[in-house]
């Protein structure tokens, strides 16, 4: 085990685990956020480049800022396991060697008590071995669904194309060391991840 603990946050898409991430930093954990190392990434020039010399004649990939338009890239990616594995391909690297480093302050710092890795493909970039634990986020379908369609406008097809991108469900539940299910009031959640933390003996 590490010095200090890290999890692995994992879950159904649109379960709320940027929700149980931020109850863990109020209780002292540090997050590691993969998706905002993801964006961050996006904007290197290095990784635009490539990103353009591969999909650049597809369409408008950029915004009138000149970044890209993640929208529009998901769109392409979501719909061709190829373009979506040669994505990966570009991003993954960069995203992997900033999380480590982010581990690596986090362990050094003495306000931190734990460390939360916040990854959606943490399991299919095989990025769990940084992990002491793995804790996956649950909720109902129609749940996730009703969430996504007012935050981001999703609909049941983007909802079933992202999944069709992830491990089933049941895979990841088979790895997981306990279950966060983030389906009732705010009060409830917090009840559930302070169970979860002593359950794995964290804090």
């Amino acid at each position: 085990m590490n010095a200090k603990p890290v999890i692995g946050l994992i879950g159904a898409i649109g379960a709320g685990k940027s929700t149980v991430a931020a109850a863990l930093a109020e209780r002292g954990g540090r997050i590691v956020d993969a998706d905002r190392l993801g964006h961050a990434a996006l904007e290197r020039p290095e990784i635009r480049r490539k990103v353009l010399d591969r999909w650049g004649t597809r369409g408008n990939l950029l915004k009138p800022d000149g970044r890209l338009d993640r929208r529009a890239m998901a769109g392409i990616v979501f719909a061709d396991p190829a373009d979506r594995t040669a994505l990966e391909a570009i991003v993954f690297p960069d995203i992997a060697r900033e999380a480590l480093q982010e581990i690596e302050r986090a362990q050094a710092d003495p306000a931190v008590k734990f460390i939360v890795v916040d990854a959606a493909v943490m399991l299919e970039a095989g990025w769990d071995h940084v992990c002491d634990r793995l804790v996956y986020v649950d909720a109902p379908r129609e749940v996730r669904l009703a969430r996504l369609a007012a935050r981001s406008g999703w609909t049941d097809c983007d909802l079933a194309a992202r999944e069709a991108a992830q491990w089933p469900a049941e895979k990841k539940l088979l790895r997981a060391n306990g279950v966060i299910m983030n389906d009732g009031s705010r009060k409830e959640l917090l009840n559930r991840v302070d169970c979860m933390l002593k359950q794995l003996d964290v804090v």
